[in-house]
C-alpha cells in the first residue's frame, strides 16, 4: 500500500490538463472499511491537501452522523476521488474528474482494502462508473433506488451547497436514505455491522 500510495502521489498522466498543476488528494489505509468515492479536489482542497476540507465535507460528515476525527480515521475511511487531482474551473462551476485516474489506479487501492464493508458512490460519475448498466437513468432515481446496491454499494448526491434545492425536491433523501445511511456507518463504528439482506 505504501508503495501505491508513492506512485499516485507522483502521479502525472493528467499533467497536460491542469491548470493548477497536479496534487492527488486522498486517504486510504488497508484496514479502511469504508470508502468514499466522490468526483474530484475542488479548488480549497487542493489548496489544503486535505479531502472534503471545505463545505462538502461538513454536509457529508452530518449525513453520516460522524465526527471529523472519525471521518479522517483512515483505519475507518478511505477516500477515493474519481479523479485524484483539481481538475480547473469551467463556465458552470469545476470541471468534471478527469477519466484517466479510476481505470489507472482504483482497481489496485481497492484491492487492498480487503476490509472494506460499504463504498458510498458521491455523485453521477461514481455511480455510473462502479454501477455500469445497473444505474438508472438519472441520479435521482439512482439514489432513491439505493437499497438495490446494498450492501456493496449506497448512492448519494453531491453534498454541495448547490444541492439544497435537490434536497427540499427529494424529501425522501433525508427520510428514508439518511436514517439507513447512518444505522450502517454506525454499525462499522461500533464493529457491530451486520450487512443489510
Amino acid at each position: 500500500m505504501k508503495e501505491l500510495i508513492a506512485q499516485i502521489k507522483n502521479c502525472t498522466i493528467c499533467q497536460e490538463y491542469l491548470g493548477d498543476g497536479c496534487r492527488p488528494v486522498f486517504t486510504v489505509h488497508p484496514k479502511s472499511k469504508i470508502i468514499i468515492i466522490g468526483q474530484a479536489p475542488g479548488r480549497r482542497v487542493h489548496e489544503s491537501g486535505i479531502p472534503w476540507h471545505d463545505k462538502s465535507g461538513d454536509n457529508i460528515r452530518n449525513w453520516m452522523d460522524v465526527t471529523k476525527e472519525e471521518f479522517y480515521d483512515e483505519e475507518l475511511f478511505g477516500i477515493v476521488p474519481m479523479g485524484f487531482c483539481f481538475p480547473g474551473t469551467g463556465k458552470s462551476g469545476d470541471l468534471p474528474p478527469r477519466k484517466e485516474c479510476a481505470p489507472q489506479w482504483h482497481p489496485s487501492l481497492l484491492g487492498l482494502m480487503k476490509e472494506a464493508k460499504l463504498i458510498l458512490l458521491v455523485g453521477s460519475y461514481a455511480q455510473k462508473y462502479y454501477l455500469g448498466k445497473k444505474a438508472k437513468k438519472n441520479l435521482t432515481q439512482t439514489v432513491q433506488h439505493f437499497e438495490e446496491y446494498l450492501p456493496t454499494f449506497l448512492p448519494l448526491p453531491h453534498p454541495s451547497p448547490r444541492n439544497n434545492i435537490w434536497m427540499k425536491k427529494n424529501p425522501w433523501f433525508k427520510k428514508d436514505l439518511l436514517p439507513e445511511l447512518k444505522k450502517i456507518i454506525q454499525g462499522v463504528k461500533t464493529k457491530r455491522f451486520v450487512r443489510p439482506a
